[in-house]
């Protein structure tokens, strides 16, 4: 039975969330029951992918991209792969109608990991931000909307403007990892090596006026099996922005910046009393 195995390949995206990321886990879990499972298969392929160009240092990354994406098409086709990471996606792809037109976009941005070190201009950088975090959040809004068009055409704009925000926090969070493992940097005429106050403030008010739009024309609007999820992944890296605001730019390249547990646990408290309260 077939449905034992996409059971179990459910179980596998949902277990690398929680392995790779507890505070998304912590956010997915409070989505409503019965779009949990799409959005933790969405995780567990945008992770696999993620983990090959970021991680896998010892291996051919070229050549485990280049099997990953032949492998997912083929799943794709035939509606099952024995790689449960993917034969999980697939079932989402296919039960949300989500578009290749996204997935390519997606695997285009990871495979310009494999060579790319740098980008010189903002259209590179948008097309680059486009594939690995604005799909990824059109994808998990197919899935919030469950096939209503009117309300993704609604949404979409704030869709990728909270995928931006998240992925330009996460930049500058990882910038020493990225500049000095990996060797990219991906904030456009930017010298990662003298940056200074003003840049750096530069990068914060773009990703704020990210957030601001994402929460007034997206999270308040969701669908309320995903208000309250999307809500709580929004606060807490809000929290890592004001974090990160605090560091000096001289000192950023050298800070490891962290929400703790207990602050993680105060949010979810303090975001709850919003949401019961209908603030949000």
């Amino acid at each position: 039975m077939k449905e034992l195995f996409d059971s179990v390949s459910n179980d596998c995206s949902k277990l690398v969330t929680k392995k790779y990321s507890t505070s998304f886990s912590l956010a997915v879990n409070m989505l409503s029951p019965k779009i949990r499972t799409d959005i933790y298969n969405i995780y567990g392929f945008v992770r696999f992918a993620d983990e090959i160009v970021d991680t896998f240092h010892e291996y051919n990354k070229e050549l485990l991209m280049e099997h990953f994406e032949r492998d997912y098409y083929l799943s794709k086709e035939h509606k099952i792969s024995l790689n449960p990471i993917l034969n999980s996606f697939q079932q989402t792809v296919h039960r949300y109608q989500i578009p290749d037109e996204m997935v390519q976009a997606f695997l285009k941005s990871m495979k310009a990991d494999l060579y790319k070190t740098e980008y010189a201009t903002k259209e590179a950088y948008d097309e680059y931000i486009y594939g690995s975090a604005d799909v990824v959040g059109l994808m998990c809004l197919k899935v919030f909307v469950d096939g209503d068009d009117k309300k993704f055409e609604e949404l979409k704009d704030a869709a990728m403007s909270l995928g931006s925000a998240f992925q330009k926090v996460n930049f500058l969070r990882d910038l020493k990892d990225d500049y000095e493992v990996l060797n990219r940097s991906y904030f456009p005429n930017v010298d990662l090596g003298e940056l200074n106050a003003t840049t750096k403030q530069l990068i914060i008010d773009e990703i704020e006026a990210d957030f601001d739009f994402a929460y007034k024309n997206g999270i308040l609007k969701l669908p309320v099996e995903a208000k309250f999820g999307v809500y709580m992944a929004y606060r807490y890296y809000r929290r890592l922005l004001k974090k990160l605001k605090r560091v000096p730019s001289e000192k950023i390249m050298n800070a490891r910046i962290r929400i703790s547990n207990p602050m993680k646990i105060n949010l979810l408290a303090r975001s709850y009393v919003k949401y019961k309260l209908n603030i949000i």
